[in-house]
Protein backbone atom coordinates (compact mmCIF):
# COMPACT_ATOMS: atom_id res chain seq x y z
CA UNK A 1 0.00 0.00 0.00
CA UNK A 2 1.29 3.40 -0.82
CA UNK A 3 1.80 6.27 1.33
CA UNK A 4 -0.15 8.34 0.29
CA UNK A 5 -3.02 7.68 -2.48
CA UNK A 6 -5.40 9.83 -4.71
CA UNK A 7 -9.07 7.96 -5.30
CA UNK A 8 -11.08 8.64 -8.25
CA UNK A 9 -10.37 12.44 -7.60
CA UNK A 10 -12.14 15.02 -9.51
CA UNK A 11 -11.12 19.26 -9.42
CA UNK A 12 -13.46 21.96 -10.45
CA UNK A 13 -12.96 25.45 -9.57
CA UNK A 14 -16.32 26.70 -11.00
CA UNK A 15 -18.09 23.25 -10.96
CA UNK A 16 -18.03 22.51 -14.72
CA UNK A 17 -15.35 22.77 -15.76
CA UNK A 18 -13.14 19.49 -14.62
CA UNK A 19 -9.54 20.84 -13.72
CA UNK A 20 -8.80 17.01 -12.99
CA UNK A 21 -10.93 14.11 -13.63
CA UNK A 22 -11.54 10.59 -11.90
CA UNK A 23 -7.47 10.83 -11.08
CA UNK A 24 -5.99 7.46 -9.59
CA UNK A 25 -2.49 7.38 -8.51
CA UNK A 26 -0.59 5.59 -5.61
CA UNK A 27 2.89 6.96 -4.28
CA UNK A 28 5.01 4.69 -2.49
CA UNK A 29 7.69 5.81 0.22
CA UNK A 30 11.71 5.21 -1.37
CA UNK A 31 10.33 6.46 -4.80
CA UNK A 32 10.84 9.62 -6.81
CA UNK A 33 7.46 10.40 -8.79
CA UNK A 34 7.37 12.80 -11.95
CA UNK A 35 4.26 14.43 -12.76
CA UNK A 36 4.73 15.62 -16.34
CA UNK A 37 2.17 16.87 -18.89
CA UNK A 38 1.66 20.50 -20.54
CA UNK A 39 1.04 24.33 -19.17
CA UNK A 40 -2.77 24.44 -17.73
CA UNK A 41 -3.04 20.40 -17.16
CA UNK A 42 -3.92 20.19 -13.79
CA UNK A 43 -0.36 19.45 -12.16
CA UNK A 44 -0.02 22.06 -9.65
CA UNK A 45 -4.08 21.36 -8.90
CA UNK A 46 -2.76 17.61 -8.37
CA UNK A 47 0.39 18.97 -6.19
CA UNK A 48 -2.44 21.41 -3.77
CA UNK A 49 -4.93 18.33 -3.24
CA UNK A 50 -1.93 15.77 -2.06
CA UNK A 51 -0.48 18.54 0.31
CA UNK A 52 -4.23 19.75 1.69
CA UNK A 53 -3.80 22.97 0.08
CA UNK A 54 -7.73 22.55 -0.94
CA UNK A 55 -9.62 19.70 -1.56
CA UNK A 56 -11.37 17.70 -4.26
CA UNK A 57 -14.83 18.63 -5.74
CA UNK A 58 -15.34 14.54 -5.30
CA UNK A 59 -12.83 11.70 -4.47
CA UNK A 60 -10.29 10.99 -1.56
CA UNK A 61 -6.76 12.20 -0.72
CA UNK A 62 -5.21 9.21 1.51
CA UNK A 63 -2.43 9.39 3.80
CA UNK A 64 -1.98 5.91 5.06
CA UNK A 65 -5.17 4.79 4.25
CA UNK A 66 -7.26 7.38 6.04
CA UNK A 67 -9.06 10.36 4.26
CA UNK A 68 -6.73 13.15 5.11
CA UNK A 69 -10.11 15.38 6.21
CA UNK A 70 -10.47 13.02 9.00
CA UNK A 71 -7.75 14.74 10.70
CA UNK A 72 -7.91 17.93 9.05
CA UNK A 73 -6.14 19.50 6.17
CA UNK A 74 -4.23 21.91 8.28
CA UNK A 75 -3.03 18.92 10.79
CA UNK A 76 -1.87 17.15 7.13
CA UNK A 77 0.13 20.21 6.22
CA UNK A 78 1.72 20.25 9.61
CA UNK A 79 2.81 16.88 10.49
CA UNK A 80 2.88 14.82 6.97
CA UNK A 81 3.96 16.67 3.79
CA UNK A 82 6.76 19.41 3.03
CA UNK A 83 7.03 21.53 0.30
CA UNK A 84 9.58 22.74 -2.05
CA UNK A 85 8.14 25.26 -4.40
CA UNK A 86 9.86 27.25 -7.82
CA UNK A 87 10.20 30.22 -5.73
CA UNK A 88 11.68 28.53 -3.04
CA UNK A 89 9.44 30.83 -0.19
CA UNK A 90 12.17 31.36 1.84
CA UNK A 91 12.26 34.35 4.68
CA UNK A 92 14.87 36.36 2.72
CA UNK A 93 16.38 38.40 5.80
CA UNK A 94 16.95 35.45 7.50
CA UNK A 95 20.31 33.11 7.29
CA UNK A 96 19.83 29.19 5.77
CA UNK A 97 20.55 28.19 9.55
CA UNK A 98 17.74 30.02 10.58
CA UNK A 99 15.01 28.82 7.60
CA UNK A 100 15.97 25.39 8.34
CA UNK A 101 15.56 26.00 12.49
CA UNK A 102 11.71 27.37 11.72
CA UNK A 103 10.61 23.81 10.75
CA UNK A 104 12.72 21.25 13.07
CA UNK A 105 14.18 20.77 15.91
CA UNK A 106 16.99 19.27 14.57
CA UNK A 107 20.50 21.23 13.97
CA UNK A 108 20.54 22.77 11.00
CA UNK A 109 23.86 22.96 9.81
CA UNK A 110 24.17 19.02 9.18
CA UNK A 111 21.03 19.02 7.44
CA UNK A 112 22.44 22.34 4.85
CA UNK A 113 25.59 20.45 4.49
CA UNK A 114 24.28 17.61 3.39
CA UNK A 115 22.63 19.36 0.23
CA UNK A 116 26.08 21.01 -0.06
CA UNK A 117 25.85 24.23 1.21
CA UNK A 118 29.18 25.30 3.43
CA UNK A 119 28.91 26.72 6.60
CA UNK A 120 30.04 30.28 5.59
CA UNK A 121 27.20 30.43 3.39
CA UNK A 122 24.85 29.35 5.81
CA UNK A 123 25.47 32.10 7.81
CA UNK A 124 24.74 34.83 5.03
CA UNK A 125 21.16 36.27 4.47
CA UNK A 126 19.61 34.15 2.01
CA UNK A 127 19.19 37.26 -0.09
CA UNK A 128 23.07 36.94 -0.95
CA UNK A 129 22.78 33.15 -2.03
CA UNK A 130 22.64 31.89 -5.85
CA UNK A 131 18.85 30.47 -7.31
CA UNK A 132 20.67 27.44 -6.83
CA UNK A 133 21.84 27.77 -3.57
CA UNK A 134 18.43 28.98 -2.20
CA UNK A 135 16.99 25.85 -3.37
CA UNK A 136 19.02 24.05 -1.69
CA UNK A 137 18.06 25.54 1.34
CA UNK A 138 14.35 24.93 0.92
CA UNK A 139 15.16 21.34 0.04
CA UNK A 140 17.02 21.42 3.16
CA UNK A 141 14.41 22.61 5.09
CA UNK A 142 12.24 20.05 3.74
CA UNK A 143 14.49 17.12 4.75
CA UNK A 144 14.72 18.84 8.26
CA UNK A 145 11.03 18.28 8.67
CA UNK A 146 9.60 14.81 9.96
CA UNK A 147 7.32 14.70 7.05
CA UNK A 148 7.24 11.67 4.90
CA UNK A 149 6.42 13.03 1.70
CA UNK A 150 7.89 15.75 0.20
CA UNK A 151 6.07 18.12 -2.80
CA UNK A 152 8.27 19.36 -5.14
CA UNK A 153 6.67 22.42 -7.36
CA UNK A 154 9.03 22.85 -10.56
CA UNK A 155 11.97 21.98 -8.07
CA UNK A 156 14.37 22.81 -10.97
CA UNK A 157 12.28 25.38 -13.45
CA UNK A 158 14.67 28.09 -12.73
CA UNK A 159 17.79 27.10 -12.22
CA UNK A 160 21.19 25.73 -14.74
CA UNK A 161 21.66 22.67 -16.41
CA UNK A 162 24.27 22.08 -13.88
CA UNK A 163 22.55 23.03 -10.77
CA UNK A 164 19.20 21.54 -11.79
CA UNK A 165 20.97 18.07 -12.10
CA UNK A 166 22.33 18.09 -8.80
CA UNK A 167 19.20 19.09 -7.46
CA UNK A 168 17.69 16.49 -9.18
CA UNK A 169 20.38 14.21 -7.58
CA UNK A 170 19.61 15.36 -4.18
CA UNK A 171 15.86 14.75 -4.31
CA UNK A 172 16.53 11.13 -5.85
CA UNK A 173 18.47 10.62 -2.71
CA UNK A 174 16.00 11.64 -0.79
CA UNK A 175 14.03 8.89 -1.39
CA UNK A 176 16.66 6.39 -2.22
CA UNK A 177 18.29 7.08 0.94
CA UNK A 178 15.95 8.53 3.51
CA UNK A 179 12.94 6.60 1.90
CA UNK A 180 11.27 9.80 1.92
CA UNK A 181 8.33 9.87 -1.23
CA UNK A 182 9.07 12.58 -3.25
CA UNK A 183 6.59 14.34 -5.25
CA UNK A 184 7.92 16.62 -7.96
CA UNK A 185 5.83 18.45 -10.60
CA UNK A 186 8.32 19.49 -13.64
CA UNK A 187 8.74 20.37 -17.23
CA UNK A 188 12.16 19.08 -17.20
CA UNK A 189 12.95 16.01 -19.11
CA UNK A 190 16.17 15.54 -17.53
CA UNK A 191 14.28 15.02 -14.03
CA UNK A 192 11.60 12.71 -15.76
CA UNK A 193 14.40 10.32 -16.83
CA UNK A 194 16.16 10.03 -13.23
CA UNK A 195 12.48 9.45 -11.80
CA UNK A 196 10.80 6.14 -10.66
CA UNK A 197 7.88 6.45 -11.92
CA UNK A 198 6.52 9.25 -14.42
CA UNK A 199 2.86 10.04 -14.18
CA UNK A 200 1.92 11.51 -17.24
CA UNK A 201 -1.16 14.12 -17.15
CA UNK A 202 -3.15 15.45 -20.33
CA UNK A 203 -6.39 17.22 -20.01
CA UNK A 204 -7.25 16.24 -16.72
CA UNK A 205 -6.50 12.74 -17.11
CA UNK A 206 -3.57 10.42 -15.89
Amino acid sequence: MGIIEMKNVRYSYDGRQNVLKNVNAVFERGKMYAVAGPSGCGKTTLLSLLGGLDSPTEGEILYKGENIEKKGLAFHRKNNVAFIFQNCNLIDYLTPKENVALTSTLPPLPVLEQVGLKEEECKRSVLKLSGGQQQRVAIARALASDAEVILADEPTGSLDFDTAAEITRILKDCACRMSKCVIAVTHSAELAKQADTVFKLKKGTI
